[in-house]
């Protein structure tokens, strides 16, 4: 059932991206939610973050969002079949799943779901890294984590990027998971929630260093990048892209 569903997810994507007015009929189901997976400990560091991005993401492209974010545990496999984004945040050790949840991550994965994990300790070597590589190693022990390729259409799915950033610079690269020739897991370590979190009063929540506005910025791409690949993974590979996404991103940042 999950593998005839999960297919339609990047046709739908690259309906949407048709630069016309987006429509505005959609309901929430059509709608793309961030799905953040809670566990016990403090899941969730950011709680403006993602709620940030999703704005971003219906502000600067043609996908429709879902405001706040939506929480999912992995005991409820029929949830995480709804959604196509999930995201794993923290900032500090935590409890490691048992082998029921971990498998049904894994079918979720395999079938086509992605996985963005932001370290909010931006500390390699922490204890929120620590149980995140354990939790891969778990989840595709055959496929281990490994630094994204410059070159990997995760950085041109929308804007083209070079480093990614986030609340800091720590880590001037991705790491990922790549399953059946895709990406199905992506880890930053930058602590990217940290960059987009901003209150009620507009402010923004964190210092964001070394770079600044113009590094926030930056996360922010990188955000809408990702909600890019995971719904429309490598459609912009085929080369009769290429000419359209460099003219139409002039604005890369040198």
């Amino acid at each position: 059932m999950m593998r005839a569903l999960y297919p339609l997810w990047p046709l739908a994507a690259v309906a949407l991206l048709a630069w016309a007015a987006p429509a505005h009929a959609l309901g929430d189901l059509d709608k793309l939610a961030i799905a953040q997976i809670s566990y016990p400990g403090n899941w969730n560091p950011r709680p403006s973050g993602p709620r940030r991005l999703a704005w971003e993401i219906e502000k600067r492209t043609s996908i429709e969002t879902v405001t706040e974010p939506v929480e999912v545990k992995l005991s409820d496999e029929a949830a995480l079949r709804r959604y196509p984004l999930l995201y794993l945040a923290g900032d500090a050790a935590f409890p490691a799943p048992d082998e029921n949840d971990v498998a049904r991550l894994r079918r979720h994965l395999q079938a086509g779901g992605f996985l963005l994990v932001d370290g909010a300790d931006a500390r390699p070597g922490g204890g929120f890294d620590q149980s995140v590589r354990a939790l891969v190693k778990r989840l595709f022990p055959k496929e281990p984590l490994e630094r994204v390729a410059g070159d990997h259409v995760i950085y041109k799915s929308f804007y083209l990027l070079k480093t990614p950033v986030g609340r800091v610079a720590q880590v001037p690269y991705l790491e990922g998971v790549t399953h059946d020739g895709r990406l199905a897991i992506v880890y930053s370590q930058n602590d990217l929630a940290g960059a987009w979190a901003r209150d009620n009063f507009g402010q923004w929540e964190h210092e964001v260093v070394p770079g600044g506005t113009q590094q926030r910025e930056m996360a922010f791409r990188l955000g809408v990048n990702v909600a890019m690949y995971a719904l429309c993974l490598d459609y912009k590979t085929d080369q009769v892209h290429v000419p359209f996404i460099l003219r139409r991103r002039q604005w890369q940042v040198k």
